[in-house]
């Protein structure tokens, strides 16, 4: 799985049209599931995601987790992430999992998110969706289940 993770000031994605998640500061995550990803890999990305310390302190260093601050998360699905652009400039998606199967592993790491107390908004799985953010900062963090050690 993979995450793109922003810290923002405020958050919020349109599907179809509709508001189906708005935040204020906290994280902006675009996530997208690859082929062979499992619990583990969702499991996984959760943990990193609440536990991941890019807010800052009152040092002004990045020593704080979303929680600490009181921060909601915003997770939007996008399957673009495992877009391959080598050797063409059309990017292919074959790495993207099975829609079925991608929307279970989101689904679960939202639930995982919720689970360690973090207030989670999403998007509309399979919908065209508008997301709209400001980013603090910027602080961007890419995650990748694949690359853990």
């Amino acid at each position: 799985m993979r995450a793109v993770v922003q810290r923002v000031s405020r958050a919020s994605v349109l599907s179809e049209g509709e508001e189906s998640g708005r935040i204020g500061s906290g994280l902006l995550v675009l996530l997208g599931v690859e082929k062979g990803d499992t619990e583990k890999d969702a499991a996984y990305l959760a943990s990193k995601i609440c536990k991941l310390r890019v807010f800052e302190d009152g040092e002004g260093k990045m020593n704080l987790n979303c929680s600490a601050v009181g921060g909601q998360v915003l997770c939007v699905s996008q399957f673009t992430l495992l877009g391959d652009t080598r050797g063409q400039n059309r990017p292919s998606f074959f790495q993207a999992e099975e829609p079925e199967r991608a929307d279970a592993l989101y689904r679960q790491t939202c639930e995982l998110i919720r689970e360690n107390g973090l207030p989670v908004q999403t998007g509309v799985f399979r919908t065209h969706m508008e997301v709209s953010l400001v980013n603090d900062g910027p602080v961007t963090i890419l995650i990748d289940s694949r690359k853990q050690f």
